[in-house]
């Protein structure tokens, strides 16, 4: 059979930029084995699989798949999908260059806003789950060799290594105290294997101290999921949400941060997370960002 599939680039504007992602239409037929032999082929870091939605108001039913496993949720596929959707829909004269519906996936409904250009869009999205802490984090000791780091280099102000997840993988949180320390790190799989409680990736940060606003650089590692190193991470992005609570002052109302990934790996991408908290507790926790599609083909399996 022959089924149409599209590639683009996530959380950027400029084509061989961010976060490659592989989308898969007309997905009806196919298995989870067989889904998980095509994500290898793509080898990509996540592929996404497009359904009929369960529920007849909502758009698609997505399944998430890295070379190695399914996801029940993750950012820059819901990103990507949402905008290649959207740009199918008004290819086929059903929507307007701004539309909003929602993508059924494991982990819940994500609702989204979409906006489309020619060939590229932007889109944002509600995370389906509040961030949840998930426990101590491994020593700082242990994480500075895993990430081939020196002791000094982890932790800045209040912020120390903590473990959070959104629905999607776990994410251990590594503040760096540089950007210079964050970009000479370098993922040691030896001492990696030997953290302690299975961690399933390792997301690194550091402030940006000349940035407008609050951003922070980042990096994300996660090679039992498959992905040696991840151009931009939305789920961990959503997650993040959580550490900025347990470790920052984070007063009432909208935060706006910025999250710049991929830059070690010559892929820069940037990341909108909004965090809303109201009463003192985290109420929403929005992702955004663009996507250009890049490659379109047919897939005969």
């Amino acid at each position: 059979m022959s089924r149409r599939y599209a590639i683009l680039d996530v959380f950027t504007d400029t084509p061989l930029a961010g976060n490659p992602l592989a989308v898969v239409l007309d997905s009806e037929g196919l298995d989870g084995a067989a889904m998980r032999a095509v994500a290898r082929e793509f080898n990509l870091s996540e592929t996404v699989f497009v359904l009929p939605p369960e529920a007849p108001r909502h758009r698609a039913r997505l399944r998430i798949f890295t070379p190695v496993r399914e996801l029940p949720f993750a950012g820059h596929p819901t990103v990507g999908t949402a905008v290649l959707l959207a740009l199918d829909d008004r290819g086929n004269g059903r929507a307007a260059d701004a539309v909003m519906f929602g993508l059924e996936v494991e982990a819940g409904t994500v609702a989204c806003a979409v906006e489309t250009g020619e060939r590229r869009g932007h889109a944002r999205f509600k995370a389906p789950t509040l961030p949840e802490w998930l426990g101590e984090a491994a020593e700082p000791g242990a994480l500075a060799d895993a990430l081939g780091l020196a002791g000094h280099d982890i932790g800045f102000a209040r912020h120390a290594p903590s473990r959070h997840g959104s629905g999607g993988p776990s994410f251990t949180f590594v503040p760096v105290a540089s950007v210079a320390a964050l970009d000479g790190a370098r993922l040691d799989a030896a001492a990696f294997a030997r953290l302690p409680g299975g961690v399933d990736a390792v997301y690194l940060y550091a402030l940006e101290p000349e940035a407008l606003g609050r951003s922070y650089r980042t990096r994300m590692f996660a090679p039992h999921l498959g992905v040696p190193e991840d151009p931009a991470t939305g789920s961990a992005a959503a997650a993040f949400a959580g550490v900025l609570m347990q470790h920052e002052a984070m007063g009432e109302g909208t935060h706006d941060v910025v999250l710049r990934q991929g830059f070690a790996m010559g892929r820069p991408s940037e990341i909108a997370l909004q965090l809303v908290i109201a009463q003192g507790a985290l109420r929403s926790v929005e992702i955004g960002g663009s996507a250009v599609v890049i490659a379109e083909g047919r897939l005969h399996v």
